[in-house]
């Protein structure tokens, strides 16, 4: 019966490096984008804008 031999402290930094691996794979599923994907969200957010402005009433001087 004989067991194998740890090494406590290399054993620790694996089990980190597998933890941080780990929120890195989630990390870029949750927030990693494409770029064409990057440029229909900047062309959609721009799109509306400008129908925002379009819409917008200008006040004449007298009118408050």
């Amino acid at each position: 019966m004989s067991a194998e031999i740890v090494n406590l402290r290399q054993f620790k930094k694996k089990q980190a490096r597998s933890e941080k691996e780990k929120q890195a794979e989630q990390n870029r599923i949750s927030f990693g984008r494409t770029k064409t994907e990057k440029q229909l969200t900047k062309a959609l957010n721009e799109k509306a804008e400008r129908a925002l402005e379009q819409g917008k009433i200008e006040k004449k001087d007298g009118d408050e």
